[in-house]
Formats: C-alpha cells, sequence, structure tokens
C-alpha cells in the first residue's frame, strides 16, 4: 500500500494548491473544532472549577480527542484499504487535502492586502485569520497582524502537516490538526483557560517543536532564493528566535523579519487585554501592503521546498 499512501500525499498536495479549502467550509478541522466545543462543555459540567481539576480535566480532552482521531482515521483507512484500495487511495487523499491550507493562507492575507485602502474593510479581513482585537488597528498594525499570521502559519498550516503526512500519511496529519485545533481554541493565557488548556498547549508546542525549526530554515533559504535579504534574516533569526513566550512562534517570524527588514511583534490586545509581546526584527523602514506579498512568495517558495524534501523521503521509503 506504499505507493497508494505517497499517491494520496501528492494528490492533497496538489488539491490545496489548486482549490484551497474543499468543499465550502466542510472541513474535518470544523469537525474537530465542534468535538472541542462539546467535550469542553461535557467536562466542565462534571469537574469543579479549581485549578489541578481544570488541568486534569484538560488533560483528559487531550487524550480523548487525541486518541479519538488517530483511531478514527486509521480504521476508516483500513477498512476501505482492505475492501477495496481506490477507495482508500481517495479517502486519504481527502484527508491530506483537508490537513494542508497553503492556498487558505494565501487567499486570505490576499484579502487584506485587497483592502490596503479601507481601513474598516482591512480590519474585518485581518480578523478573519487573527486571535488578536482588531478594532484599533492602523493599516500598518493591519499589515503587520497578517504578515506574522502568514509567517508563523507557514509551519502551523504549511510545513508541520506536511511533515506529518510525509512521516505517518492521514492518520498523523489529521492528529497533528487535532492537536493543533485543540491549541488554537483552549491555549490562551487568560483567567477561563490559564489551567484547562494548558495540557492542550504544551503538546502543540512539542509536536511542533521540530517543524517550527525546519520552517524557519526553509524559509531563510527562500530567502536567498527571492533575493530577499538572506544575510538580515539569519542574523534576526539567532538573534530573536526565542524572544517570543512560545518556544516555536518566533522562529519563522524572525525569519520573516529580517528577510523584509520590518519589526514584527509588539504589543497586540487579545479579548480586551493588552500582552505586552516582544518586538521581532528592526524598525528599519515602515511596513507596507506589498510586504504581504512578498510573506506569500516566502510561504510558496518554503512550502515548494519542503514538498520536494517529503517527496524524497516518500520515495526512499518506497525503495
Amino acid at each position: 500500500m506504499t505507493g497508494y499512501h505517497a499517491a494520496a500525499f501528492l494528490t492533497g498536495f496538489f488539491l490545496d494548491l489548486w482549490l484551497g479549502d474543499p468543499l465550502g467550509g466542510f472541513h474535518i478541522v470544523i469537525m474537530i473544532g465542534k468535538a472541542v466545543s462539546l467535550l469542553e462543555r461535557w467536562i466542565r459540567k462534571i469537574f469543579p472549577r479549581k485549578a489541578g481539576w481544570e488541568l486534569a480535566g484538560g488533560a483528559i480532552l487531550v487524550l480523548i480527542l487525541c486518541v479519538g482521531s488517530y483511531g478514527a482515521g486509521t480504521a476508516v483507512l483500513f477498512l476501505l484499504y482492505r475492501i477495496w484500495p481506490p477507495a482508500g487511495f481517495l479517502a486519504e487523499s481527502f484527508l491530506c487535502w483537508q490537513c494542508l491550507a497553503m492556498k487558505c493562507l494565501k487567499e486570505e492575507s490576499l484579502r487584506v492586502y485587497a483592502c490596503r485602502n479601507d481601513l474598516p474593510a482591512a480590519r474585518t479581513a485581518v480578523g478573519r485569520i487573527v486571535g488578536r482585537d482588531t478594532e484599533r488597528l492602523d493599516l500598518a498594525g493591519v499589515f503587520r497582524a497578517c504578515v506574522e499570521t502568514v509567517a508563523e502559519n507557514s509551519s502551523d498550516g504549511e510545513i508541520a502537516p506536511m511533515l506529518y503526512l510525509a512521516l505517518g500519511g492521514a492518520p498523523l496529519g489529521v492528529l497533528y490538526k487535532t492537536v493543533n485545533t485543540m491549541d488554537s481554541m483552549l491555549g490562551y493565557q487568560n483567567e477561563t483557560y490559564l489551567f484547562f488548556g494548558r495540557a492542550a498547549a504544551k503538546l502543540d508546542d512539542a509536536v511542533n517543536f521540530v517543524p517550527a525549526r525546519l520552517a524557519a530554515l526553509l524559509a531563510l533559504f527562500s530567502a536567498w532564493l527571492l533575493k530577499l535579504d538572506g544575510a538580515n534574516a539569519w542574523r534576526i533569526f539567532l538573534r530573536d528566535r526565542r524572544r517570543h513566550a512560545s518556544p516555536n512562534s518566533a522562529q519563522t517570524e524572525s525569519v520573516y523579519a529580517g528577510a523584509l527588514h520590518i519589526r514584527l511583534g509588539g504589543p497586540a490586545s487579545y479579548f480586551g487585554r493588552t500582552e505586552d509581546k516582544p518586538y521581532l526584527g528592526d524598525d528599519d523602514r515602515p511596513i507596507e501592503a506589498e510586504d504581504i506579498l512578498r510573506a506569500n512568495r516566502l510561504l510558496y517558495v518554503s512550502g515548494f521546498l519542503c514538498f520536494l524534501l517529503c517527496v524524497c523521503w516518500k520515495g526512499r521509503m518506497m525503495l
């Protein structure tokens, strides 16, 4: 079945490039998100609102969804491949497609670029892809938030799922998206999720540790290929890659900041509370709308480089 798995990986990658998000909103991440919300409500009804119990409840939620998502994906594909291999191939291709988000990230960021001369519309557009409050952002703040999202999600939405798909097929890719979705919904440092979301946040840090660093290295190489300032990207990466509270987020963001000669990060508001995040990069020039386009070029070249690495790995496994 190794040939089917490799073909499903290739098919999923090119479907993402061609179509982006499948079927107008029907997406496995949406299903995972609904499962997270349902389990959270159920667990909070059972466990007292105390730190230790919330830690335990959050860990149980993570365990249930991780075992459930990986087990369900494995079982379904195993049965389909046993019954009729082409059916297994189609199902695995579909799941691989749903695990990748390169075109979606590009299209959403280009919505922001299209609104570059309309501040209210730009705030609305960037609000679709960032978790921060956008009501008080000026245009520079909108552009900065958009570039940061492209940089960070070059790992979360592109490099990391591609690596897990290459290593373990669609079940491992779905498991990764489950962990990533749980973190995006529960991994906040606020009163509601400080303890309940800790297991999801720590697991997300762990599964992204290697992919984030590979994504940064691929972005560095991409900066050279695109004739951006690769030397400055390397300098800022070495200096700023550990400045973020997350062990992973600043890895790619520092490269993008250095390659584009802009400053990312800084204070940001979440749910009405300002978080004093560190700056990444140097304030060599004002950020501009065209930086969104430059960030997307870095995103795509990095993605294709990772794809080539994964194809080489899959080819080696088939020999």
